[in-house]
């Protein structure tokens, strides 16, 4: 849920869930909760109302768009557990992906579902597993995540502190579910912890390729103590090592800055080491992938369409005049689409400044607290007038982007999480690089300096 206006709405259902099943859709306006208006209320205080014991109904009155009155759903709460995988599929040319969004309970076992079925029955030849985004979490489905992809007995993790019995050794225990199909692990600057150790092995084992960004560098062991009043402290007790014997650890909390802010590792200390077939690789900063992509920068114009939910309800609109939409792999937004979604955007009140515009105004700012305002008056409205932006042109400017955004959104109307990622993956440029290596065996073999 999301607030809009002076209500909350919902976002995007989760296919399967009670929302979903009681015909809640993305877009809906809930205006009561068992008769208790909503109006003005926090998305925090709607969600304490909407939680409840699991078998127990609510009753919701919603403002649909494209509907007069006011709609009446009834809804069954359930016990709610998100998949850690919350997509796998196969793209092209027999290529799996495997999306990985956190290491919780049962992580591995989702995660060894997922490739047996790609492998043994979508007949994948090849893997690709995102780890983007993921924060990390527990230890252990790391370790038996890496025991996916290599074999039994293989030491993936250990930690050291400064008490022995935080000293620990963490090893592969059973025999890899496929130790030969070539993989490619995404990485960016969210992946951290579990994910650093799973990339990490990876890397230093050179069972995958790593594509993406350098990740976010968290290489501590921490556990929380009891205190008073329910508080609780969270210790650092232990650093992790992977394969090569390096710490992904960026931040050096033994030396701060002059300011007292915590620092980066310098470079002067940051070490090599070698990875199984001899690769160099360092310490002292996360994983730096193997081939590194960084993400596409979005458009002003692009970002505003989101921040301002402009997409969002224009995707209300469509899907109040369509019922349905073509199977994901044949959907289109057209060009003509594209004009109708502009010629919405003409009838709502949506304005915004680039980033010239927004420091201009930070000069013009200080120049009057400083009282030269008066002086380069002239010169400042020359600028603003040059910088001024034609929302009609830039829409068209970058159309290509903005009609991607729309298509994630509106895919997702009708195929929930599952479209929206499959709708993301026919665009993403680290995939397209992804599928370059893996259809390219000698380059793919030459990364990892296999013979």
């Amino acid at each position: 849920i999301r607030k809009e206006d002076d209500y909350v709405v919902i976002s995007e259902p989760y296919e399967g869930f009670p929302a979903q099943k009681a015909g809640l859709k993305a877009g809906d306006k809930i205006l009561k909760v068992d008769d208790k208006s909503l109006y003005k209320k926090t998305t925090k205080q709607v969600s304490e109302l909407l939680k409840g014991q699991p078998g127990t109904e609510l009753h919701l009155t919603i403002s649909r768009y494209g509907k007069k009155e006011p709609l009446k759903i009834t809804l069954k709460r359930n016990e709610i557990k998100l998949k850690s995988v919350p997509y796998y599929g196969i793209i092209k040319n027999n290529i799996g992906y495997l999306q990985l969004s956190r290491f919780t309970q049962g992580a591995s076992k989702e995660v060894t579902d997922a490739v047996n079925d790609l492998v043994n029955n979508k007949k994948a030849k090849a893997i690709i597993f995102d780890l983007r985004g993921n924060p990390g979490g527990l230890l252990i489905e790391a370790v038996n995540i890496v025991n996916v992809f290599i074999k039994k007995d293989q030491e993936v993790v250990n930690t050291k502190g400064k008490i022995t019995q935080w000293n620990k050794v963490y090893k592969t225990m059973h025999q890899a579910i496929n130790d030969t199909i070539p993989l490619i692990v995404l990485v960016n600057r969210g992946s951290a912890s579990a994910s650093e150790i799973v990339s990490g092995s990876i890397q230093d084992l050179d069972r995958g390729v790593i594509i993406g960004e350098r990740t976010f560098g968290k290489g501590l062991v921490q556990t929380t103590r009891k205190l008073s009043y329910n508080a609780k402290l969270k210790v650092t007790i232990a650093k992790y090592y992977i394969p090569s014997g390096r710490c992904i650890q960026a931040l050096d909390y033994t030396h701060k800055n002059s300011d007292g802010s915590v620092g980066k590792i310098p470079d002067s200390l940051i070490t090599k080491f070698s990875t199984k077939s001899g690769r160099t690789v360092y310490d002292g900063g996360g994983i730096l992938p193997d081939i590194i992509v960084k993400p596409e920068e979005l458009s002003n114009i692009a970002v505003n369409l989101v921040i301002k939910n402009i997409i969002f309800k224009y995707c209300n609109y469509y899907v109040s005049k369509h019922d349905s939409i073509n199977s994901i792999d044949n959907f289109n937004f057209t060009n003509n689409d594209y004009q109708k979604f502009i010629s919405f955007v003409d009838t709502i009140d949506f304005d915004y400044k680039s980033a010239s515009q927004e420091e201009l105004q930070s000069l013009i700012d200080i120049t009057k607290k400083e009282k030269y305002y008066d002086l380069v008056s002239d010169e400042f409205k020359k600028l603003q007038e040059k910088l001024k932006r034609d929302k009609n042109k830039d829409l068209n400017t970058f159309k290509y982007e903005v009609k991607q955004l729309i298509s994630e959104e509106l895919v997702s109307r009708y195929y929930y999480q599952k479209g929206r990622m499959k709708e993301i993956l026919k665009t993403d440029p680290i995939i397209d690089s992804s599928l370059t290596i893996l259809n390219n065996k000698k380059r793919y073999n030459t990364i990892l300096n296999i013979k």
